[in-house]
């Protein structure tokens, strides 16, 4: 697992089938190199955004076949050949690094969900894309899950995103709990901001939760990695809960035990295991996972 916004993505995973790990190493890398402008570095707003036009400018080249420059391109140029990718998903992940240039606070649930919809939900619908899964219902599961992730990672990463400048946290709800851009400054958590975060924790575990049949409806290897992300995603929830919402102090981590609690689970859920019931109240996969 990599850090940033991509610290969840499956990284070539062991559990996915070997003929796609390749694949997802270029998305990955597309990924990755494109958050990196957004993200690293001491060039300043402009440049970056002129780096991911440049960026932009060598997908569209892609996309009306002229040859791929450089190996990030010339990987992904073959993944999107090989597997009739759509170049869309592609174009909604460079949009996200550029409004992460561009804005830094979010009125509203609905503008991070419009964020998470161009950040986070196109890179579950190209991993299904890989795997030759079209289902509509199971699309719609994988936005659930990709999105609650990208949730979670905003809660994780509360102060880490503020030093950058940016707050993900909708600006009416902190306003409703009396929550100031100074109180994330200062990392103090009081009795408001415990009930402002377990609304957000609340809130993201259901969204996993709706998303988490996905696990079940696939097959193969790709359902163990898919069980193992909603597994990994509502521990960290999890964590966070039980820090109550201190993230400033207890950053929620997945460690060596954690992984084995997710294993587990993934490769015998409740529903396959014993009893023939639907998932559990956190993750819905069946794995009893609370």
């Amino acid at each position: 697992m990599d850090a940033g916004h991509y610290e969840n993505f499956p990284v070539a995973s062991i559990f996915l089938p070997s003929r796609l790990r390749g694949a997802v190493r270029s998305i990955y890398a597309f990924a990755r190199a494109a958050d990196d402008i957004a993200d690293e570095g001491d060039a300043v707003p402009e440049e970056r955004l002129a780096s991911l036009e440049q960026f932009r400018g060598q997908l569209h080249a892609l996309e009306h076949g002229e040859p791929p420059v450089g190996p990030i391109f010339n990987d992904l140029a073959r993944t999107i050949q090989q597997y009739d990718l759509p170049y869309a998903p592609f174009h909604d992940l460079l949009d996200a690094f550029s409004q992460d240039i561009r804005k830094t606070r979010y009125a509203d649930f609905g503008e991070v969900m419009a964020y998470c919809r161009k950040s986070a939900n196109p890179i579950g619908r190209l991993l299904l894309k890989l795997y030759g899964d079209h289902d509509e219902r199971h699309q719609a599961w994988s936005d659930g899950i990709c999105s609650a992730l990208q949730l979670i990672n905003f809660l994780q990463d509360v102060a880490i995103d503020y030093k950058k400048g940016r707050i993900y946290l909708p600006q009416d709800e902190m306003a409703k709990f009396g929550i100031s851009e100074r109180q994330i400054a200062e990392g103090r958590v009081d009795a408001l901001w415990q009930q402002f975060m377990k609304t957000q924790i609340e809130r993201a575990r259901r969204m996993l939760k709706a998303g988490a049949p996905l696990g079940l409806a696939l097959k193969g290897r790709i359902a163990l990695e898919t069980r193992l992300i909603v597994l990994g995603g509502n521990r960290i929830l999890e964590k966070l809960a039980a820090s109550r919402g201190d993230m400033f102090k207890h950053r929620p981590l997945l460690g060596l035990a954690d992984w084995f609690h997710m294993l587990r689970h993934a490769l015998w859920p409740a529903k396959k295991r014993a009893t023939g019931q639907g998932g559990c109240g956190s993750c819905g996969s069946g794995s009893g996972c609370r």
